[in-house]
């Protein structure tokens, strides 16, 4: 008995889909709208923060040299460096070869370097650590070591900068939930509107179905499954359209501030089950704010 109830309310919330298709189509392209904002961003945020670690579990240092240095001192720095555990020179950039690059950089006003009687740049010397055990590896020391060496004018390094975006992933992720919640508040009221749009429709049978003895919870919980119907359409077609999108950008080689490639992936199983429980659940909460509202008329 109970499963055949089951069946007749599902049926019931399928055939009021079907009814008011207009009605829910523009409601269901809302919330897809919606709920693809915040999986856009959730995406981005995945894949930027693992950018930044895998960034961080490298450090890449830029030793740069002070002008006049001789072949022998330039050599010590080198054996130095790569006395340092997990160290290894990735390359020599000479004064000459760093004006190159900044000139490839500049592209169309390189014209502005044509002015100046001398080379400003530093030689500079590309040092690799790799972090095989980061709790050992101290980078402070490390360039504080580097730094004090003769020959050396200054040392920067990529923990710096690591450090720098996980605090603005920091404040991404708080912005994120800020932006998640008024979205949520969004899909609510679109729900609660779309399942009044229903309730008023049908106003007449429901009376009639009050009158032949249905209780309230017979005659709302086709349209509470109405709603969960709705939230879960909705988030599995926001999926579906942020797959296409994952599939798009790792199509394409994408750098981050031009610093290193991005390799994009598409987020975790449980984190698309997330969005679709979530947009269940909203659809729910919505439908009872509707059934709520019309019951106390």
């Amino acid at each position: 008995m109970k499963i055949r109830l089951l069946v007749y309310f599902f049926r019931q919330a399928i055939q009021s889909l079907v009814r008011n298709g207009m009605v829910h189509a523009v409601g269901l392209g809302t919330m897809v709208v919606s709920l693809l904002i915040f999986g856009s961003f959730l995406l981005l945020f995945v894949n930027l923060s693992d950018w930044v670690e895998g960034w961080g579990e490298n450090l890449t240092m830029s030793v740069y040299l002070e002008d006049g240095l001789d072949e022998k001192m330039k050599q010590a720095i080198m054996r130095h460096i790569q006395g340092l555990e997990g160290a290894s020179v990735k390359e020599y950039i000479s004064k000459e070869r760093a004006l190159e690059h900044l000139r490839a950089a500049l592209g169309e006003r390189s014209d502005l370097l044509e002015s100046l009687s001398r080379n400003p740049l530093p030689a500079s010397i590309e040092v690799i650590i790799r972090r095989h055990n980061p709790r050992r590896t101290d980078p402070a020391a490390i360039v504080k070591g580097i730094a004090a060496l003769p020959g050396v004018s200054d040392v920067q390094y990529s923990e710096e900068w690591v450090n720098r975006f996980r605090n603005i992933l920091e404040v991404v992720r708080l912005t994120g939930f800020i932006i998640g919640g008024l979205l949520g508040a969004g899909v609510i009221f679109i729900v609660t509107n779309t399942i009044k749009l229903g309730l008023y429709a049908r106003q007449d049978e429901i009376e009639i179905l009050k009158l032949v003895g249905a209780t309230d919870w017979f005659v709302k919980i086709p349209f509470l499954m109405e709603g969960i119907l709705q939230g879960l359409l909705s988030g599995f077609l926001a999926n579906a359209i942020l797959f296409v999108g994952y599939l798009i950008l790792a199509a394409r080689k994408t750098f981050f501030l031009g610093v290193a490639p991005i390799h994009f992936t598409f987020i975790p199983f449980d984190y698309a089950l997330v969005i679709l429980a979530v947009s269940a659940i909203l659809g729910l909460i919505g439908s009872f704010i509707a059934l709520g509202r019309f019951f106390n008329l």
